[in-house]
């Protein structure tokens, strides 16, 4: 019996779709309900949930004395210790795998390179709550034009 084409690339339920799924977080609240959406889009694929949190670097505030490292390691932990309590909290209700990561430098390389390395089926951002951005452009544009995976931008 000869097997079609058709047959060949038939689209199988629950067998295609992301299974990592990167979602960047800051503690804003555009950030929290993309990792809200990145919840529910993980837990419908069964694909693990990565948060990134990417600490910036700012050499101009190191150099005057600023403790800038502590600063930025406060909001991550200050963000895994929200997230794990909202995990607890919705346990018997989402069956979501999720991890938690951190990673340097501006946000938009941040996610590249967590992207890049996690090896991200799809991004999940929030919206730019910036009005300088209009000008500049977003993260969430920037990504959307690297073009290297689904990029999906929650208002």
């Amino acid at each position: 019996m000869a097997v079609t084409d058709q047959q060949q690339h038939r689209f199988e339920r629950g067998t295609d779709g992301p299974k990592v799924i990167v979602a960047g977080i800051d503690g804003s609240d555009s950030s929290m309900r993309a990792a809200a959406y990145a919840a529910g889009l993980a837990r419908r694929q069964n694909a693990m949930l990565t948060l990134v949190y990417v600490q910036p670097v700012l050499s101009a505030g190191a150099a005057l004395g600023a403790p800038v490292a502590e600063a930025t390691g406060e909001v991550a932990e200050g963000l895994v210790n929200e997230i794990r309590t909202a995990a607890e909290r919705l346990k018997d209700t989402w069956n979501v795998r999720w991890e938690f990561h951190t990673f340097r430098g501006d946000p938009y390389n941040g996610l590249v390179t967590a992207a890049d390395e996690l090896k991200a089926d799809a991004v999940v951002v929030g919206a730019s709550e910036s009005a300088g951005h209009r000008f500049v452009g977003s993260v969430a544009v920037r990504l959307v034009k690297a073009g290297r995976w689904p990029v999906t931008v929650v208002p």
